[in-house]
């Protein structure tokens, strides 16, 4: 890894080492709303777990998802770069007597790391809400590629590149129809195909803003297929009938705009 790459890493290293406590303790052990109705659904839906499969969790948090696939019998080890999400993650699973899944630090940019999480292989991969966070993809699609038993499956969910950016302002607006005053949520988009990181609050009131790294679907995919895989699946979940007046900006309010992009990877040929 470049010098630079080195430095942007540790910095987005050290701003989660100083989010997590606080973030586990704001979406608690079960994850919020966003994980619990959009994000684990899907990855769930196209992960298509057997009871026994073992499954590596890149980045894994507090282990919520990581809890929810043992929960149906599958294997799992799971990493993250932060220590204190670790050992969290840890804490809650103890608490639920939960045993068929094992937590390692381990960093997602550095291929070595990963790919010595365990000398056997894998039936899937899952990266949970976190390859946005990433100063790099390739070291782990290249270690996910070598682990992956064939008919592996890689799954993953990232904020949607096209409409939770920081090109984006949403807006309220409203407006007479017929002579009906009604109230419309939309997005403006600014800019979308330049790749660029910047820093932003996942979390309002999170003690440190990290770092996002934003790349449009042709960057994002187009490193999958530089790792040699094929994309098999996709879903691009909203929230609807969860409408919340009360909160005029939340992505309750806008039902026809997904704020995640979820998406099966596989290797040709398996």
């Amino acid at each position: 890894m470049p010098d630079a790459s080195k430095h942007l890493n540790a910095a987005v290293r050290a701003a989660w080492e100083s989010n997590a406590e606080w973030w586990d303790d704001y979406v608690g052990r079960e994850g919020n709303e966003f994980h619990r109705l959009l994000v684990a659904p899907a990855q769930m839906r196209l992960l298509a777990l057997t009871l026994g499969e073992r499954v590596l969790e890149v980045a894994c948090g507090n282990g919520q998802f990581a809890r929810e696939m043992a929960r149906t019998g599958a294997i799992v080890v799971a990493s993250d770069f932060s220590e204190k999400f670790v050992e969290r993650a840890r804490r809650h699973t103890d608490a639920e007597g939960i045993e068929n899944v094992e937590f390692h630090v381990a960093d997602a940019t550095d291929e070595a790391q990963l790919r010595a999480l365990s000398a056997e292989p894998f039936d899937a991969a899952v990266c949970t809400m976190a390859m946005m966070d990433m100063a790099e993809l390739a070291p782990m699609l290249c270690a996910i590629r070598s682990v992956l038993r064939p008919g592996g499956r890689f799954v993953f969910s990232v904020t949607h590149p096209c409409f939770q950016t920081e090109g984006a302002r949403m807006f309220v607006e409203r407006e007479d129809r017929d002579g009906e005053v009604v109230t419309v949520h939309g997005l403006r988009i600014s800019k979308y195909l330049t790749p660029e990181a910047h820093r932003g609050l996942g979390i309002i009131g999170q003690p440190e803003p990290h770092y996002y790294f934003e790349r449009p679907l042709s960057v994002l995919f187009g490193e999958c297929f530089a790792a040699g895989f094929v994309l098999d699946g996709l879903a691009e979940p909203s929230f609807v009938g969860h409408e919340a007046p009360e909160r005029p900006l939340s992505w309750d309010n806008y039902p026809e705009i997904p704020p995640v992009l979820v998406a099966r990877l596989r290797l040709p040929g398996t």
